[in-house]
């Protein structure tokens, strides 16, 4: 994994930095002076909405249980989560660790914890699936195919396939059979702590049964990623470009869905950029501001991102080991 992430890593320095290359650092330098401070802090700031919903769909996924945490925590460990995943080297998904383990010191039990997370981590990919059906369907009609709705059918073929074989293998036992590995694992080395994981398909299978749940966590997921949608238009506005909502939607949407291509790459360094100068040249803006868009982008992700790591070591540190769970009662 390590070396993954190193390669991935050179790859998108080295993408990213051709890119700047290519079209003029000055440039791009002078629509973020544009832009100004406060541009810059308004979509800083208008991030924080997006944050609640993502964080009111965790906490509605995962399900009441002992000791459940408040919606202030789900913020907070959302944030954090969002910080690791762009800031660190983890192929965006080493955020999602970090709350589990953030979870279990609220003594929430370590099943529960990992299930709640996982069943967010689907919803949030399904969710984004039918987002991207949404930019796509939006450009068909505005634009046209616009020389790559065909490229980004293939590929919701391909995320669909992906979600579905994720979702099913959930039902059919896949979390049954991690279990039962990692607690044979635990029994061989003489780790206790590895029994806290008993339950985790029930706790998982759990998450899904009530439709009520599953519906409102897809409703405030999908209204995080329509967020994304108005959090462009706010920055090209500042970069001296109005476009409509319609418009934001669609850079949004197809831009995520083309930056998901680079998930193995950290931070998707380069992909973001690549992929923004492909949508938004789909509505006549240059290369220079989709770039511009991206670093604004960028920028929003250190300013919280780094706080947020700031906030995970402090958390850990702070909070003593979570007492042996309760086992995981019916949700």
């Amino acid at each position: 994994m390590k070396i993954g992430a190193i390669l991935g890593g050179v790859f998108g320095i080295a993408l990213a930095a051709w890119l700047l290359q290519s079209y003029g650092v000055d440039r791009i330098l002078d629509l973020l002076a544009r832009a100004g401070w406060f541009g810059m802090l308004a979509v800083i700031g208008f991030h924080f909405v997006q944050i609640l919903f993502s964080a009111a769909a965790w906490r509605t996924i995962a399900g009441p249980m002992p000791r459940r945490p408040s919606l202030r925590t789900y913020i907070v460990l959302r944030w954090i989560r969002e910080g690791v995943n762009n800031l660190l080297p983890s192929a965006q998904i080493g955020g999602e660790f970090v709350v589990v383990r953030l979870l279990q010191c609220r003594f929430v039990p370590l099943a529960a914890a990992i299930a709640g997370t996982t069943a967010d981590l689907t919803m949030e990919m399904v969710t984004q699936i039918g987002f991207t059906l949404m930019g796509l369907g939006l450009m068909l009609h505005s634009i046209g195919d616009g020389g790559i709705a065909g490229y980004i059918a293939s590929g919701l073929v391909i995320a669909m396939m992906v979600a579905g074989a994720f979702l099913g293998a959930q039902w059919l036992g896949l979390a049954t059979a991690i279990e039962n590995g990692m607690l044979r694992l635990g029994r061989s080395l003489g780790w206790t702590g590895m029994t806290e994981v008993a339950g985790l398909h029930d706790a998982l299978v759990a998450c899904y049964r009530v439709p009520g749940r599953v519906m409102f966590a897809g409703l405030w997921h999908t209204i995080s990623w329509l967020l994304g949608g108005i959090e462009v238009c706010l920055a090209l506005y500042f970069l001296g470009h109005n476009v409509d909502i319609s418009t934001g939607l669609i850079i949004e949407s197809l831009g995520q869905a083309l930056k998901a291509v680079g998930f193995a790459v950290p931070g998707a360094l380069g992909v973001q950029e690549g992929g923004l100068i492909i949508v938004c040249q789909l509505f006549g803006l240059s290369p220079e501001v989709a770039i511009a868009l991206s670093l604004m982008k960028r920028l929003r992700e250190v300013v919280l991102g780094v706080p947020g790591l700031v906030a995970w070591r402090y958390l850990q540190a702070q909070t003593p080991a979570a007492p042996k769970s309760p086992s995981f009662g019916a949700v």
